[in-house]
């Protein structure tokens, strides 16, 4: 039980011209004298993330070679070793009702649908809705943002499909996500022409969030501040980028406000999906870490050859060594995210502990572009209902479909089938 000062609303928001900074769960939002369960409040969000990387994974280099909890880390994965106990390495799973001969141009869409994208619609309305939309239909409505679509790619995949025939737009830009976050205005654009001419978010709400401290516990109070120094720094980060864009270089497909460095690129879309779980601005994510025959060239890892043409590595130790640098690379700053939303106290846990993360890909052998073993990781426990800390390896043509329905089931969304699966995994 906590007793405060004064209650706060869960919907509390900082507000002023062009902005609206929602707030992290904070002790406050408990009506007083009522212990966290009791209460909607207290009751912890369910959240998805699904974080998809192309060109798949040197597989005997992302698998363990041992199951259950005594697992050896493998190379690709060691970037995860911190958060063992709340990681759930799925192997042996195929997603061969989406496999198509043609990968480069539909794979992606299939990650999340398990239906191949030419017969999306074919077997009702709901064939080839992707696993995070069908939660945004049960948690979406709760939040001012239903879902949010991502991408650090030099264009744009297709991961996220509300119906058979809409996909969503994915953005990449930074500066674009922040205003998404916490501006207002009824469009982008409006929103855009607010902050180009009001400056700093931050800035326009000082004095309510000074007002608002005031009214707070110590513990609280710390929460609060520590949130809105997140969001100051991401936001002089995001100004910092948009600065250092040369305008008179014309780079094709890399927006204003986009990072030339791909590092910064990748923490800045992260840090801010850690915002938008932590503020509940969203419940449902979906990031593209690349596209399909991507061409980015990893000049920070000292690898000069284009992507894509790696991933045809031809069985060569020295092309498949720079693969698995890059996809240790990936699980790096993908690891950076989990290590914020794990330190992010809420409720009776921590944002992690409430979230339901894949990070995984519709590739396996990049070489062959076939689909078969994914790879696949789980980050989370769902409320309590993912176990984690263990490495399940389930017989050879197990169904993919069945890891995104087992997720969705372990969330109490109400889902009778997704693609080809009507059942889920009892083991994670």
């Amino acid at each position: 039980m906590f007793i405060f000062k004064k209650h706060v609303p869960r919907r509390t928001v900082l507000k002023a011209a062009g902005a609206a900074i929602g707030l992290p769960l904070l002790d406050a939002m408990v009506p007083a004298s009522t212990a966290w369960a009791a209460t909607p409040a207290g009751k912890p969000p369910k959240r998805f993330a699904f974080v998809g990387f192309p060109h798949g994974a040197i597989m005997d280099r992302w698998s363990p070679k041992e199951t259950g909890t005594e697992y050896t880390m493998s190379d690709i994965l060691k970037p995860l070793e911190p958060f063992r106990k709340h990681l759930t390495i799925v192997s042996g799973l195929r997603n061969k009702p989406a496999e198509t001969p043609e990968p480069h141009a539909y794979i992606e869409q299939g990650w999340l649908t398990c239906v191949k994208p030419a017969e999306f619609g074919k077997d009702g309305p709901d064939c080839g809705v992707s696993a995070d939309q069908v939660a945004v239909r049960h948690v979406g409505q709760e939040t001012r943002l239903p879902s949010l679509e991502l991408t650090t790619a030099l264009g744009s995949a297709r991961l996220a499909w509300r119906t058979p025939t809409q996909s969503l737009p994915q953005e990449g830009n930074p500066r674009s996500v922040f205003q998404k976050l916490f501006g207002q205005g009824d469009t982008d654009k409006e929103r855009a022409e607010i902050l180009a001419e009001t400056g700093s978010i931050l800035d326009r709400v000082k004095g309510q969030a000074a007002r608002l401290q005031a009214s707070l516990g110590v513990q609280d109070r710390g929460i609060v501040s520590d949130y809105l120094d997140s969001v100051r720094e991401i936001e002089r980060r995001v100004q910092m980028a948009t600065k250092q864009n040369d305008p008179t270089l014309v780079i094709p497909d890399a927006p204003v406000g986009t990072p030339n460095d791909i590092t910064e690129h990748f923490k800045l879309i992260f840090d801010l999906m850690a915002l938008a779980f932590q503020a509940d601005i969203t419940r449902v994510m979906t990031l593209s870490m690349d596209r399909e025959a991507s061409m980015r060239t990893y000049t920070n890892l000292g690898i000069a050859e284009g992507f894509h043409p790696l991933s045809h590595h031809g069985n060569q130790a020295a092309k498949m060594d720079k693969l698995v640098q890059i996809q240790n690379y990936h699980t790096k700053v993908f690891a950076d995210f989990i290590k914020k939303i794990e330190a992010v106290k809420e409720a009776d846990g921590t944002v992690l502990d409430h979230s339901t993360i894949l990070f995984g890909s519709d590739m396996s052998n990049s070489d062959r572009h076939n689909n078969d073993p994914l790879p696949s990781a789980v980050l989370g426990h769902a409320n309590g209902k993912i176990k984690g800390g263990q490495h399940l390896k389930y017989p050879q043509d197990s169904r993919h479909a069945d890891l995104l329905f087992t997720l969705l089931q372990r969330n109490d969304i109400p889902v009778k089938s997704i693609g080809d699966s009507t059942e889920g995994f009892s083991e994670i």
